[in-house]
């Protein structure tokens, strides 16, 4: 029986995955508004992190490959991790960082502009979810995905077939 699934094509499934998980947030962010936290800053490392080394591993010779992609896995459990203590933190399971304040906005030109602003803008905590989809903050969704992403790749680094090239003739 052959397997279908390949080093490269996991690779670059991963590194889709993460891209689209980023774009979410940026779309999130930009797009509709939502001003992120530390934590939700601190969430998207790991997918900056995966997207590119998972590229790289599309390139690599098998053995390599294994080996950077089974990091990749581990990045993005971690990535899963810091989910999941955003996400206990929101529902108050446990407390959230005591420095944790908005990430995102332009700072304003002046002084006047400045006084303004604090009368308006409050600052995001991350303790209180902005926004909530099937019962699940944006940090729940990201715990989910980082999760599935993490353990398709540590799957694929275990278990996917090397690449056949025209160097390598199939069985």
């Amino acid at each position: 029986m052959t397997r279908l699934l390949t080093l490269r094509s996991a690779a670059l499934a991963v590194a889709l995955g993460a891209a689209l998980t980023v774009g979410g947030a940026l779309v999130f962010e930009h797009g509709l508004g939502y001003v992120p936290c530390k934590l939700c800053l601190t969430e998207r490392v790991p997918y900056y992190l995966a997207a590119p080394l998972a590229l790289i591993v599309a390139l690599l010779p098998p053995r390599p490959a294994r080996f950077l992609l089974g990091l990749v896995a581990l990045v993005l459990i971690y990535g899963a991790g810091l989910g999941v203590y955003h996400a206990g933190a929101e529902w108050g399971f446990w407390p959230g960082p005591n420095d944790c304040g908005g990430g995102s906005g332009a700072g304003p030109a002046d002084v006047a502009d400045f006084l303004k602003n604090l009368e308006t803008v409050r600052p995001v905590d991350c303790t209180a979810a902005a926004w909530r989809f099937l019962g699940l903050s944006l940090a729940g969704w990201n715990a989910l995905i980082a999760a599935a992403l993490g353990l398709f790749a540590a799957a694929a680094a275990c278990f996917a077939q090397p690449l056949r090239g025209p160097h390598q003739p199939g069985r």
